[in-house]
C-alpha cells in the first residue's frame, strides 16, 4: 500500500496540532504508522483513499478529525479562457483529457516533492500504472494556449524530459527510459496521443513523458496540469491534485475541453449530493446514533450534512474519489464517531464450525507433497498481467482474469489464475541457494470469476528432466488414488515435446513438463526447471468458496 513520508515540522504547521496528538489520533483515520523519528513520519494508507497520498491531504483530513476545522471545504475555480481542442483522431487511442491551471504557488522543495510523489502514487493506484490515467505537470509560462490534443505518427519528434536532443515517438518508445518502461501501454497503436501548443510544439506525450521545455523548477509560479485516460478516474485524479494545490495556497483556473461533439469545463469541484437513511446507518453499524452525533461525525470527516426527515443529505468533497455508495458514507460515520468508542458485544447466536472440504483437500495434498520431499511456499494471491506474456499466454480481463480496481503496486494488479509464475518468482529469488530446490504450493486461484484450488510443484536443478517430473506426478496421482492418463500438450510455458496434459475422466486437469528457456530467462532463472500444475477442483468435490 502507498507509504507517505512527511516532515514533522511541516505536518504540525499544516495541521495546527503537536506531534503527540497526531501520533495518537492518526491511526484512527484508518492507516498504519510505519515508522517515525525526530525529522519525519512514514504512514501507510489504504489504496481506497488516494486523497491522502499527500501531506496536504493528510493535514486536511486531520484538521477535521481533530475538530480544528470541520465540515466541507469549498474550492473556487476561476475562468480565464484556457482552451484545449480535442481532435477526432485521438478518440480511438486515448479519448479523455482534463486540465487545470494553478497560479501563485511557491514551489519550494517540499511542494515539488509532494506533487511528484502524489503524481506517481496516483499513477500506480487509480491510474493502473498509467494505463487508465496519466498526469502531466507543466510550467504554465512555457505553455502557449490554445492547446490541441491529437494523434500523431511515429515520426513526430520533440525533446522529451531529461533529454537534450530531439527524439521521434518511435525513438522515445525504444530508447528513452520512460518509453521503455511504459511503452507497452501503446503497443500495437498506429498513431500516438500528443498535446501540442499554439506554436506547434509538443508539451506532452501521454502517458509516456512530458516535453523538456515545460519542466517544473523552483522558479515556477504557475502550473498547467493535464490528465488523460479513459474514464471518470481522469476527473477524480485532477480533482485530488487541484484541491491539494489549492490547500497550498494556489489559485485554480478552469480549462475548457472542446471535443468534436461536446464541450466540458474542468476541474468540476462542486460537491456531490448523497442521501442516506437513518435506519440504514443503524442497521449497518449495529447500534443507534443520535442525529447530532451522525452530523458531528460526518463534519469531522469533512462532509457537509443536514437532516431531512428520516434521511441525511450529505455533500461529498470533490477529492473523495472513494465515495461510491451510501455504505462508504456510513463507514466514515463510524470513523468520525470513533472506533474506540464502540462497545464490543458478544454475538446473540453461536454455531459449531467444521472444516470446509476445500481445506480438507488442501491438508491432504500438503501432507503428500511434504512426504515427497518438497518444501511448501505461500505466495501472494495477487499477480500481474505481465506473467501471461512471460508464460507465452494471452488472456482478457474478466473473461480469463479478475483485474483490481485499486491495485496496491504494479506487481499486484490482478487476482492470480495460476501458481506456476509465483513459484518461478520464488525460485528466481533463491537461485543462488544450494540445488536442487523442490517447492510446492496448494492455493486458491480465480479463473473467469470462479474460485479454484490448484496445486503446483517445481524442481530446479542443473540436470532435472521430464522423466524426473513425470515420476513425481505418478507418485502424487497414486497417493490421491485417481486414475489418469497423459496426452500431448502445447502449453506455451513448457518446451514442446517435453510436456504432457494430465487427463482425468476425459478432462484436461493439469500439465507438467520442462519449463521453456524463454520463460526461465524472463524470470532471471539460470538453471533448468520442471513443473507440474493441476486443478484439484476438477478432481475432488471441494465445495464452494464464496
Amino acid at each position: 500500500m502507498p507509504v507517505i513520508t512527511m516532515n514533522w515540522e511541516e505536518l504540525e504547521k499544516l495541521v495546527g496540532a503537536n506531534r503527540a496528538l497526531i501520533l495518537e489520533r492518526l491511526p484512527m483515520l484508518g492507516c498504519d504508522i510505519e515508522r517515525y523519528d525526530n525529522e519525519t513520519i512514514s504512514v501507510e494508507f489504504f489504496p481506497n483513499r488516494p486523497d491522502l497520498y499527500s501531506i496536504e491531504g493528510v493535514a486536511r483530513a486531520l484538521r477535521g478529525f481533530l475538530g480544528i476545522e470541520t465540515g466541507i471545504r469549498r474550492y473556487e475555480v476561476r475562468e480565464r479562457g484556457w482552451k484545449i481542442f480535442v481532435d477526432r483522431s485521438v478518440l480511438q487511442v486515448r479519448p479523455r483529457i482534463t486540465g487545470c491551471v494553478v497560479r501563485n504557488l511557491e514551489m519550494k522543495d517540499e511542494v515539488i516533492r509532494s506533487l511528484m510523489e502524489v503524481q506517481e502514487d496516483l499513477h500506480w493506484t487509480i491510474g493502473r500504472n498509467r494505463r487508465r490515467m496519466a498526469i502531466g505537470v507543466h510550467d504554465l509560462s512555457k505553455v502557449y494556449f490554445p492547446l490541441k490534443y491529437t494523434a500523431v505518427g511515429s515520426d513526430f519528434s520533440f525533446i522529451p524530459l531529461d533529454s537534450d536532443k530531439e527524439m521521434s515517438v518511435s525513438q522515445i518508445l525504444s530508447e528513452h527510459p520512460k518509453g521503455r518502461e511504459f511503452g507497452f501501454i501503446l503497443e500495437g497503436k498506429e498513431v500516438y496521443p500528443m498535446i501540442i501548443d499554439s506554436k506547434g510544439e509538443a508539451i506532452s506525450f501521454p502517458p509516456i513523458i512530458n516535453a523538456e521545455k515545460t519542466r517544473v523548477t523552483e522558479k515556477t509560479k504557475d502550473l498547467f496540469i493535464d490528465v488523460t485516460g479513459f474514464d471518470e478516474y481522469v476527473d477524480k485524479a485532477l480533482n485530488i491534485l487541484a484541491c491539494m494545490l489549492s490547500d497550498r495556497g494556489g489559485t485554480l483556473e478552469s480549462v475548457e475541453i472542446i471535443y468534436p461533439e461536446k464541450t466540458e469545463k474542468s476541474p468540476n469541484l462542486s460537491p456531490r449530493k448523497l442521501r442516506v437513511k437513518k435506519s440504514e446507518i443503524s442497521s449497518l453499524l449495529g447500534f443507534e446514533l443520535a442525529s447530532n452525533e451522525i452530523i458531528s461525525a460526518l463534519e469531522k470527516m469533512r462532509f457537509s450534512c443536514v437532516e431531512v426527515g428520516d434521511e441525511f443529505e450529505i455533500l461529498v468533497p470533490p477529492y473523495r474519489a472513494d465515495i461510491m455508495h451510501e455504505w462508504d458514507i456510513i463507514e466514515d460515520i463510524a470513523i468520525g464517531f470513533g472506533y474506540e468508542r464502540i462497545k464490543p458485544e458478544y454475538p446473540k447466536t453461536a454455531t459449531i464450525g467444521e472444516a470446509h472440504p476445500w481445506n480438507e483437500i488442501r491438508n491432504i495434498v500438503r501432507e503428500i507433497m511434504l512426504g515427497l520431499g518438497f518444501t511448501e511456499v505461500i505466495t501472494f494471491t495477487l499477480s500481474s498481467e505481465k506473467y501471461y506474456k512471460y508464460l507465452g499466454k494471452v488472456a482478457k480481463p474478466w473473461e480469463d482474469y479478475v483485474p483490481l480496481m485499486h491495485p496496491l503496486t504494479t506487481e499486484h494488479t490482478i487476482v492470480r489464475t495460476e501458481l506456476l509464475s509465483k513459484l518461478l518468482e520464488v525460485l528466481a529469488f533463491n537461485r543462488h541457494c544450494e540445488l536442487p530446490i523442490k517447492i510446492f504450493e496448494v492455493g486458491d486461484v480465480v479463473i473467469a470469476g470462479k474460485n479454484r484450488l490448484n496445486l503446483c510443484f517445481c524442481i530446479m536443478n542443473s540436470k532435472t528432466t521430464f522423466s524426473e517430473i513425470r515420476s513425481y506426478v505418478q507418485a502424487f496421482m497414486r497417493e490421491i488414488d485417481v486414475e489418469w492418463k497423459t496426452e500431448e500438450s502445447e502449453d506455451g510455458a513448457f518446451i514442446i515435446g517435453r510436456q504432457a496434459k494430465v487427463i482425468v475422466n476425459g478432462k484436461s486437469v493439469g500439465v507438467f513438463g520442462e519449463v521453456h528457456p524463454r520463460v526461465l530467462e524472463s524470470f532471471g532463472i539460470i538453471y533448468p526447471v520442471v513443473a507440474f500444475e493441476i486443478d484439484l477442483t476438477q478432481i475432488f468435490d471441494c465445495g464452494e468458496i464464496l
